[in-house]
């Protein structure tokens, strides 16, 4: 590997982790090396490519050009390894994936573990982060996205399926009563959560609800917990609640209403579709998920 190219790299796992501590972790190099490899680029091409503080780094008008340049290089030199590699068995390298953090932490890690132990050539990174990020810009082999998905320049394929309940705390429902009917549900108190909040519940049948809610999250277990504690209705995932349906700490409600399908997508870009250690990282979950999720289907 050229001086060159490693200086190159380091730049783009500098933007991309937005600090020099945060790439020289990725990249397991000191953070001296790190900061004498960018501060060479800089004065190899003569100009400032970051503007840095101890609090705060941006990107200055050349370096966001040379960024741009930088990582459309990187992808064309990752195809090419890929393309050469795409017929292996064996997954390595670096797996970066990214999910929600219920989701990572109940079932993604454990999987993940589980494929890494396969695999031991391969370090997996996992990002648990409920908001949506742009999964190319933030250097992601893989993220786990659930419903459906808008940007056309990722690659979708669906692992699992998702079905969804809405439900409450049993002492929420006795205060303020069980919906009998969809039209119900815009008179409850409602837990949303989602980026933005989801407050248009929509049902198989066509169906829909329209509801407002004074508890708003981006973050999942949040919403989670605020339902447990009696704050109101929430729409989850039946992966995520199940144990406090079967326990009694949260009761379905509308129960022969079914909810519109989210299934469960691994997401990727276009640049990882050959690689090894992505298609048998996806073909895994798929396996293992849907095998899991079975039951809950029913």
């Amino acid at each position: 590997m050229s001086d060159n190219f490693l200086d190159m790299l380091v730049f783009v796992r500098v933007v991309q982790a937005k600090s020099l501590s945060g790439a020289a972790r990725e990249l397991s190099f000191s953070l001296t090396v790190v900061s004498r490899k960018l501060s060479r680029l800089e004065e190899r091409l003569g100009v400032r490519l970051v503007n840095r503080t101890t609090r705060s780094l941006a990107l200055t008008e050349e370096g966001a050009r040379f960024y741009e340049r930088c990582v459309q290089i990187l992808a064309e030199i990752d195809d090419a390894e890929t393309e050469a590699s795409s017929g292996s068995d064996r997954a390595s390298g670096v797996l970066k994936v990214t999910s929600t953090f219920a989701f990572g932490c109940r079932w993604l890690a454990p999987i993940l573990w589980d494929f890494q132990q396969a695999h031991p050539d391969l370090h997996v990174h996992l990002d648990t982060n409920d908001g949506v990020e742009n999964i190319v810009d933030a250097g992601y082999d893989l993220a786990i996205r659930f419903g459906s998905l808008s940007d056309s320049s990722l690659i979708a394929r669906q692992i699992a399926p998702n079905r969804r309940v809405i439900c409450a705390a049993p002492a929420y429902l006795d205060r303020r009563g069980r919906p009998q009917t969809v039209d119900d549900l815009p008179g409850h108190d409602i837990v949303a959560f989602g980026e933005p909040p989801n407050t248009h519940w929509a049902f198989a049948d066509g169906r829909s609800a329209n509801v407002t809610s004074s508890l708003t999250t981006n973050n999942g277990e949040l919403a989670h917990r605020w339902a447990l504690s009696g704050a109101g209705l929430v729409l989850k995932s039946i992966w995520d609640v199940r144990d406090d349906i079967d326990s009694g700490r949260l009761e379905v409600v509308l129960p022969e209403a079914r909810l519109a399908a989210a299934p469960i997508h691994a997401v990727f870009p276009h640049s990882r579709l050959a690689a090894a250690k992505v298609r048998l990282c996806i073909d895994y979950l798929s396996v293992t998920l849907r095998k899991a999720f079975r039951a809950e289907t029913q």
